[in-house]
């Protein structure tokens, strides 16, 4: 079950990048997301979570998470975080991706990157055995080597009949710390990077958090599953 809710949610996530382009309203890629998911027999798990009013987190350039879709409109050159999670049938999965619109500086084209394969870096350690802060370590070695900074208020989770279950996972930690990693578990890994400080605000709306120096922010996260012969990507479409 864990496993079709993946591929549904990546399935979505992958028609809604498909849409993103200068112009288009924030309000707009949340009507579609919404649209999406309900037609794959999916509710989206983030409407009403805690009171947030949206299907999809749609963060903005500073924005690190949480982002509340409304009447801004994306424009070339802004680089956008989608982050969106779904309940199918009772089980939940969790993905998000920053996008480049149009040209966008060497410096934001390399802040995406390095913080994509910062989350392959903490994927690669979820395995048998390893301890949970092996995935944190990982992650901030790989960022911190290519001088960004990896945010510390927020932090990846466990999932699957919740949206949010134990364990949280931090992006920074010493390794060999924390529980072992056992067959069965699932992990929504998210590196969140910075450019600038790792040092964070929360707008007024109560949700949007931001940059403290107001420098770019990057996300990415993948929902991953541990069985007995490795890691599986359950989102990766």
């Amino acid at each position: 079950m864990l496993r079709k809710s993946g591929k549904v949610l990546a399935s979505v996530m992958n028609k809604l990048q498909a849409l993103i382009k200068p112009g288009i309203l924030t309000s707009e890629i949340d009507r579609l997301a919404e649209e999406f998911v309900l037609g794959e027999s999916a509710q989206p798990a983030f409407k009403g979570y805690k009171g947030f009013p949206a299907t999809v987190c749609v963060s903005i350039n500073e924005e690190i998470v949480h982002g509340i879709p409304g009447n801004r409109k994306l424009k070339e050159g802004d680089i956008v975080s989608l982050d969106l999670g779904i309940n199918y049938q009772g089980y939940f999965t969790d993905t998000a991706v920053t996008i480049g619109l149009g040209r966008i500086s060497r410096s934001l084209k390399e802040l995406i990157e390095v913080t994509r394969k910062s989350l392959f870096e903490g994927i690669k350690q979820a395995r048998l055995n390893n301890n949970l802060s092996d995935i944190s370590f990982s992650i901030q070695q790989y960022v911190e080597k290519h001088g960004f900074s990896v945010v510390r208020q927020f932090v990846g989770h466990g999932i699957g009949y919740k949206l949010h279950e134990e364990p949280e996972i931090p992006n920074f930690g010493r390794p060999h710390q924390g529980p072992r990693i056992k067959s069965g578990m699932v992990f929504a890994i998210e590196p969140m990077v910075n450019m600038g400080t790792w040092e964070s605000d929360i707008l007024d709306n109560g949700w949007t958090a931001v940059t403290k120096d107001r420098l770019a922010s990057a996300h990415f996260e993948h929902t991953v599953a541990i069985t007995e012969r490795g890691q599986e990507i359950l989102t990766a479409g």
